[in-house]
């Protein structure tokens, strides 16, 4: 029996009825056409992989994507400075290579290069060991073969901190405790860690579409969203750094009446941040909705805030105190941000199709 068979264009795509081949297996017929233009013949050997839950992709063998690139190879010079040769390791990280090589051109590293490739596999890259070493090379290989470390489990454990560093900065202000402040400045490379670990994971996905359900994301689309949210996290700690840092600017306490404030402000801020990563993780539309509505309560709180400051504080304080608030409000706008991709991730949800 011959299948009715139906081209739509522009889209370029045929329709075809799987057929059952009496076994245990499904077939379906692949257009001539496309099979003349492809150069394939019978007998060609095709790989036929899953490409998130509602997806398949035929690919010729030979033409099969790799999951991760084999070999960057850095060549750096003693002249160049360090910051720059951090930059170029870790654009081969996100860029999926599986060994980077960190060579001298001058023949051999000076301590302070060597020191530096060291501490940004220590402090900064996720999954990667030095596994051989010279006077004039380093090589670095990515081990990324954990699975419950997946994007999800890693931005997971990226809000739990920034929440908790937001925290810690509220505590460094109301209790005037500099060591506290420097703890939460010091915890920001975590946070950083990671965001570069889950920008790798994404890019990877983004070019190979058979890796996107081990990652724990549902469909291509996801990795555009889950990049901006990442960013946001990023940008969320980063506001908690600002905090602690202007802490440390601080010669005396802050009133208490305006500490009281700025700590019912954060405490909002914080809890539309956890609001935010409930509705990502549950998939919750009207979650999301929620939070976006709620969002015009932290705009009153800081007008009521900056008029307390402008009347009770010295100039010094009213300054420092300015900034601390932007800083909170800020963080609560980035959940509102999350909470926008969220809608845009779930809105199938809400939607009907009509054909």
């Amino acid at each position: 029996m011959v299948e009715e068979i139906k081209e739509h264009e522009p889209l370029n795509y045929w329709t075809r009825r799987i057929q059952f081949s009496g076994k245990s297996s499904y077939i379906i017929a692949l257009p001539k056409r496309w099979v003349d233009e492809m150069k394939l013949k019978a007998g060609s050997e095709l790989t036929v992989a899953r490409y998130g839950p509602k997806a398949l992709i035929i690919t010729h063998r030979d033409h099969m994507p790799t999951q991760l690139k084999d070999k960057a190879v850095i060549e750096t010079s003693n002249k160049e400075h360090p910051h720059s040769l951090i930059r170029r390791i870790i654009s081969a990280y996100l860029l999926g290579y599986r060994i980077i090589q960190v060579k001298a051109k001058d023949g051999r590293f000076d301590l302070q290069h060597k020191e530096v490739v060291k501490d940004t596999v220590r402090e900064s890259l996720i999954g990667v060991e030095v596994v051989d070493e010279s006077t004039n090379y380093i090589t670095l290989q990515v081990f990324l073969g954990v699975p419950e470390l997946n994007v999800e489990n890693a931005l997971r454990r990226m809000f739990l901190i920034a929440a908790s560093m937001h925290r810690d900065a509220l505590t460094a202000l109301t209790e005037f405790d500099y060591e506290v402040a420097k703890g939460v400045i010091r915890v920001d490379d975590e946070v950083d860690r990671f965001s570069l670990y889950t920008i790798r994971q994404l890019k990877q996905a983004v070019s190979d579409g058979r890796i996107l359900e081990k990652i724990g994301l549902e469909a291509p689309k996801d990795c555009l969203g889950y990049r901006v949210i990442v960013k946001s996290v990023e940008r969320t700690a980063d506001h908690a750094v600002s905090i602690a840092q202007n802490v440390l600017q601080l010669k005396n306490r802050l009133k208490p009446e305006i500490l009281d404030h700025i700590k019912n402000l954060s405490d909002t801020a914080v809890s539309f941040l956890e609001r935010a990563s409930q509705a990502l993780f549950k998939r919750d539309y009207e979650s999301a909705e929620r939070l976006i509505l709620d969002a015009e309560v932290v705009d009153n709180m800081v007008k009521e805030l900056l008029t307390i400051i402008d009347a009770e504080s010295s100039k010094e304080q009213t300054y420092i105190a300015r900034l601390i608030i932007e800083d909170i409000k800020r963080t609560a706008e980035y959940a509102t941000d999350i909470a926008e991709i969220v809608l845009n991730l779930t809105a199938d949800k809400i939607l009907s199709s009509t054909s």
